[in-house]
């Protein structure tokens, strides 16, 4: 009895996607609420997967010539104002400081939203020639946006992310650097967390406040709706013209530098849950999962089982396998619905007969599969498994969003399919801001983005009518 009601804490996905997702998240023992309002707990199992994701990431970014700094968690009111499109889009959810000690500040201070101008205050005073460009830089820290309503790390006041932000010489130079990163970030999504994604530019409207052009990259999620996954931002010379950036060019004259943006937060763990996740709980891909191999012994009181169980782990560690031996005193069926929550890709099953027989058991977390494997052959079969489990998850998660992508050509389409299904909606658009907030208004769904595989789906926008210029994704998203 015990063990079957482990699985029925967690709500179907299909009677309530958001219950079954805040179950996962707690009884995967990810994260934990606090009482300070909108924040979360990071609890071991939780951050650990954000330690993989940062240190990944991290190796991709400095494979690119980019270099880790730190700046400070405060700005000053006069700062932030220097640049009116940016501060007016983060006006609404900046956290201010105003007391220090006992003293009112001179000047408030915002607690960092994001940190264009702090870099652009750097910067006025670490570049002079063209030969101090280009400056490729990130930080990895906290920021803080005061949201309304938050979710567990898909929307928290305070949340993780890296941020980075670069300066050039030209225009050509920012705009390769803004496309590298996002690349960067989609290659990292569909290699390592096995999450299909597309690649686009956002609209006008959707732009990040003080950019040129954003360009994005949006996942499906289980219950069809998009997750804005990674952004990069090309600033042009805006904050440089704005913060007074100068810098002298090899003709002796003066110029404004470039600037970019890019950034990934700790929403990645939310998209992590939605894509993979099912009724028995999470699905990690190996590459991000902190335990990939669980031994769970059979009769763990019955001589050598156990002994057999650390023999197996420590052969497994020295291969450089994350791997844990679950030898608690609860019931296996307990360990195995357990081991299934928290997402283990690869369960390795051993009791007294197995070890007589020279076996074990083996179970994939992914698709359930279950077969037996020489103890003399685990080493290899788990260092097999873990790209196949990639690969598999990426390609069972890429069918799933390309069965909920639908196309529409008229505007009695777009309704109908908005109507009964969600999902990723390609149709045409005239670039009208009017017809992207009427479909706002009318139908809950936001533009993802402007893909760069462009398509011809028809000739007029499915809006208006008008001649289309084009086409876009379309969806609700978190």
């Amino acid at each position: 009895m015990a063990d079957k009601k482990m699985v029925e804490a967690i709500t179907s996905m299909e009677e309530d996607f958001a219950q079954w997702y805040t179950d996962i998240v707690k009884k995967a023992d990810l994260i934990d609420y606090t009482s300070v309002k909108g924040c979360m707990v990071f609890k071991p199992a939780g951050y650990a997967i954000w330690e993989l994701i940062q240190r990944q990431l991290d190796d991709r970014f400095k494979a690119t010539g980019v270099e880790n700094v730190y700046l400070p968690m405060f700005i000053p009111e006069s700062l932030l104002e220097k640049e009116k499109d940016h501060v007016e889009g983060f006006a609404p959810e900046v956290a201010w400081v105003t007391q220090g000690g006992l003293q009112p500040l001179q000047e408030k201070m915002c607690v960092r939203p994001t940190s264009e101008t702090l870099f652009c205050d750097f910067y006025k005073n670490e570049v002079h020639s063209y030969r101090d460009l280009p400056k490729v830089y990130n930080q990895w820290c906290s920021v803080v946006r005061w949201e309304k309503e938050t979710r567990p790390f898909l929307r928290s006041r305070e949340f993780l992310w890296q941020e980075g932000h670069t300066i050039h010489a030209t225009r050509e130079e920012a705009e390769e650097r803004t496309i590298q990163m996002l690349n960067v970030y989609a290659d990292f999504c569909e290699q390592v967390l096995a999450i299909p994604v597309v690649k686009g530019q956002k609209t006008e409207k959707e732009k990040f406040a003080g950019a040129e052009a954003t360009y994005t990259i949006e996942a499906l999620m289980h219950d069809g709706k998009a997750l804005q996954s990674g952004t990069s931002h090309n600033f042009g010379d805006g904050f440089a013209k704005a913060f007074e950036i100068q810098y002298t060019d090899k003709d002796n004259t003066l110029k404004h530098p470039f600037q970019t943006s890019w950034g990934v937060t700790t929403r990645l763990i939310g998209a992590i849950i939605m894509v993979h996740g099912d009724n028995s709980g999470l699905k990690l891909p190996p590459l991000v999962a902190p335990t990939q191999v669980t031994i769970i012994p059979i009769r763990q009181k019955d001589a050598g089982v156990l002994d057999k169980a650390y023999e197996i782990r420590d052969s497994l560690k020295a291969r450089g396998i994350r791997v844990k031996v679950d030898d608690t005193d609860k019931t296996p069926g307990w360990k195995f619905s357990e081991c299934e929550m928290r997402g283990v890709p690869i369960r390795i099953e051993i009791g007294p007969k197995d070890i007589e027989a020279g076996k074990c058991v083996m179970v994939r977390r992914d698709n359930g599969e279950k077969f037996e494997c020489a103890l003399s052959d685990i080493n290899d079969k788990v260092k097999e498994l873990i790209p196949v489990i990639q690969k598999d998850m990426l390609e069972a998660a890429r069918e799933r969003r390309d069965s909920q992508t639908y196309v529409a050509t008229t505007k009695e389409e777009f309704e109908k399919i908005f109507s009964e299904k969600t999902g990723f909606v390609k149709a045409m658009w005239c670039g009208e801001q009017a017809c992207e907030d009427e479909i706002k208004e009318k139908f809950a769904v936001t533009s993802r983005c402007m893909p760069f595989d462009q398509e011809t789906l028809s000739e007029s926008c499915v809006c208006c009518g008008k001649p289309a210029k084009k086409m876009v994704y379309w969806g609700r998203a978190y």
